[in-house]
């Protein structure tokens, strides 16, 4: 596993990457990583069979349908017994839909304390959309490709005179910790979540669903991978039982 460390490249702190099989990259300059995990369908099983005084080495198919049965009747606690350790980078506006999940922990990058990124979310021309309808039953239809791009003009300008206006302030001296208040919340933003596969469930069935903002859904589709990829019956289970958290 690599190790990730603070560096300065350009007088801009960030973390030195070295991208893996488990990185995934997610809109412009973002990426989900997941840095560490303790996880796997046999958690689930023993979880649940020490109640009746038993433990199993390996899986069988009798597990598989326990675990579905657990998803089914929501039987919820034994799909806490194990964790996953994300290393995300994203812009702030989807950072704090995100930590709304109260159910994990969080550690993010801070600019009181180390001089805040270069670089900004601006979404790709298809991904620009108007909103069609009243509040909680609305939808979103792709603009023209004129206002697309001066959309994303617009934006690219407004993330440069904040920034330099940000560098201009701490030049002169005042703290980070005031400066970074001109930051957009397009800036990108990096943190770690540890999370149980349970509270996992329960954030990709809110956030991976088309009701879902478009950017974070990308993440928590991401986020989906590594959980169907390391306990792949837990995963199937959750599909089938409608994407809903035990």
């Amino acid at each position: 596993m690599p190790t990730y460390a603070p560096v300065t490249l350009a007088g801009v702190a960030t973390m030195a990457e070295v991208l893996t099989e488990n990185t995934i990259h997610v809109l412009d300059h973002g990426f989900v990583r997941l840095d560490d995990a303790m996880a796997s369908d046999l958690s689930v099983v023993n979880g649940a069979r020490v109640s009746f005084a038993r433990h199993k080495a390996e899986m069988d198919e009798s597990d598989e349908g326990l675990i579905r049965f657990l998803m089914r009747d929501r039987h919820g606690t034994p799909f806490e017994h194990n964790a996953f350790r994300f290393h995300v980078r994203a812009p702030l506006f989807v950072a704090r839909e995100w930590f709304r999940h109260r159910v994990g922990s969080f550690n993010e990058f801070s600019m009181r304390y180390a001089k805040a990124s270069d670089e900004f979310y601006v979404p790709e021309p298809e991904d620009v959309r108007s909103q069609v309808g009243k509040p909680g039953a609305y939808s979103f239809e792709p603009v023209e490709p004129e206002l697309a791009e001066q959309t994303r003009d617009e934006l690219q300008a407004v993330y440069d005179a904040a920034y330099e206006t940000y560098n201009r302030l701490v030049e002169q001296g005042v703290a980070r910790e005031l400066a970074r208040l001109v930051m957009p919340m397009g800036a990108y933003t990096e943190f770690y979540w540890t999370v149980n596969a349970r509270s996992l469930m329960n954030f990709v069935s809110l956030r991976a669903a088309e009701t879902a903002q478009r950017e974070i859904r990308r993440y928590a589709e991401a986020c989906e991978r590594f959980l169907a990829e390391r306990m792949p019956v837990t995963h199937s289970a959750f599909v089938a039982n409608g994407r809903v958290a035990p």
